[in-house]
């Protein structure tokens, strides 16, 4: 056991975090790029069709992915190593949701599943979330030293409930 664990890629939490940033920057930037263009292929009603999406992902920013990220940085932080496993930025649910999203995504493109103008609205929608929710992972990477002298990581994540 002493090998496998001399070998596993351990990285501090800080690190962690900031990967954790760069994978939702990562994500959130290329939905919104691919929704982009999949809007460039339907002009119809762009302004509308563009607007809406960019509301609706502010608004599930605030219900959902607020939340989620904070679950996520307050799992960090209360990680039992002090170098964890640098793939343990995710808990092994969120590893699954993300793969059927990606593949569900994916796959409604290449097989037109869904119509390209829905299709532009969904990636455009689930884009801001994800990069609006990367600027939380970033914070607490940046003053990462700050908030765990002053406990104030966990005062903020007091009200958010454990996976």
């Amino acid at each position: 056991m002493d090998l496998i664990n001399t070998l596993k890629p351990g990285v501090s939490k800080r690190v962690m975090l900031f990967i954790a940033a760069g994978i939702w920057s990562f994500a959130g930037i290329k939905l919104i790029l691919i929704g982009s263009a999949l809007f460039g292929e339907t002009k119809e009603f762009f302004g509308l069709k563009a607007g809406g999406s960019i509301i609706a992902g502010i608004i599930f920013y605030g219900l959902m992915f607020s939340k989620i990220s904070a679950k996520h940085v307050k799992r960090i932080y209360h990680l039992q190593s002090e170098r964890p496993f640098v793939l343990y930025f995710f808990n092994l649910k969120s590893y699954i949701l993300m793969t059927v999203m990606m593949t569900s995504g994916i796959l409604s493109r290449k097989y037109h599943l869904v119509p390209f103008d829905y299709l532009a609205i969904v990636y455009l929608t689930m884009g801001i979330p994800l990069l609006l929710s990367s600027f939380r992972f970033y914070f607490y990477g940046l003053y990462y030293s700050k908030l765990i002298k002053k406990h104030k990581v966990l005062e903020e994540f007091e009200d958010v409930e454990d996976e």
